[in-house]
């Protein structure tokens, strides 16, 4: 039965490692590809690139953050759990002002 439980929380800490990784690299992805996607739109002065980068900014941090939070279920000590929990908090602070920003940046570019 030992065995059993031993494999079965290997698999499930190599899945949620490899899933975590998974979210992480899609926030960079979507990040990066942001940022050059802005850069064109700012040699093109385009005015909405304030809104578009905050956007793309905002979801790359939602992927991070679910990252963050799938990589708790496998936890093992407090001080972990600490460092995991303010990294958290950290970042949906940061998701909550940049969804502020673009709410912002909507009403000026309606005005």
């Amino acid at each position: 039965m030992d065995i059993i439980y031993g494999n079965a929380q290997m698999v499930l800490r190599y899945f949620v490692e490899f899933s975590t990784l998974l979210l992480e690299f899609f926030g960079i992805c979507i990040l990066v590809y942001t940022a050059v996607k802005c850069f064109v739109l700012w040699v093109k002065k385009d005015a909405s690139i304030r809104l578009r980068l905050a956007q793309g900014i905002a979801l790359a941090l939602e992927f991070k953050l679910g990252g963050e939070v799938l990589r708790t279920v496998v936890v093992r000590d407090w001080a972990e759990l600490g460092i995991l929990g303010a990294i958290i908090m950290l970042r949906a602070a940061l998701t909550f002002l940049i969804h502020w920003e673009i709410k912002n940046e909507k009403k000026a570019l309606a005005e």
